[in-house]
């Protein structure tokens, strides 16, 4: 099981900026976060490989307003969004996964989940 450490989240209002963060102590993954808004199935948001200069993979609803970014020596993975909106609303995992999951992080689910943090953005 890997342990990790997720924060950030909270309120904010539409057209603001928010920064989640996710570590994984002693790991390199490829990284990223999932979202699930009430009622509607887990999506994909964003993610970023541990190696190769930090191949990055964005959902089209997030592309020019999220940005995903890592630091490796702490490898902590950093999900800036800004532009929120009322419909990023949700609760948002932190994923990650091995080589394979790399590969297509947004076509199939993560080898480990974080616990989850809830972004509300009001209108």
């Amino acid at each position: 099981q890997v342990q990790m450490v997720e924060s950030g989240g909270g309120l904010v209002q539409a057209g603001g900026s928010l920064r989640l963060s996710c570590a994984a102590p002693g790991r390199t993954f490829t990284m990223g976060w999932f979202r699930q808004a009430s009622g509607k199935e887990r999506e994909f948001v964003a993610a970023i490989s541990g190696s190769g200069g930090g191949s990055t993979y964005y959902a089209d609803s997030v592309k020019g307003r999220f940005t995903i970014s890592r630091d490796n020596a702490k490898n902590t993975a950093y999900l800036q969004m800004n532009s929120v909106q009322p419909e990023d609303t949700a609760v948002y995992y932190c994923a990650i996964g091995g080589p394979a999951w790399g590969q297509r992080p947004g076509s199939s689910p993560p080898d480990y989940w974080g616990q989850g943090t809830q972004v509300t953005v009001s209108s």
